[in-house]
């Protein structure tokens, strides 16, 4: 086995691994930064699926798993920017 550095056309997740007919954007993938805009914008213009949706959140902050949500929050405030 070689220890140069894979290039591009020997890595596993190159073109063989897309999609047919996708095309790489690099980073910054813009048809999936609308497609992801267009759902949350879909998700939050109904209120009944942010009901189910904040319901669900409080079921899981006041339930077993609290403590570790409430540490990870820690943990990421910790790291934020202020």
């Amino acid at each position: 086995m070689s220890n140069q550095p894979k290039t591009g056309q020997d890595r596993p997740d190159n073109a063989a691994t897309q999609k047919a007919g996708q095309q790489n954007e690099g980073e910054g993938n813009r048809t999936a930064a609308r497609a992801f805009d267009a759902d949350e914008q879909r998700f939050a213009s109904d209120p009944k699926r942010v009901d189910q949706a904040a319901q669900a959140a409080k079921k899981a902050v006041d339930g077993p798993e609290g403590k570790d949500l409430a540490q990870a929050e820690k943990a990421g405030r910790k790291h934020a920017k202020h």
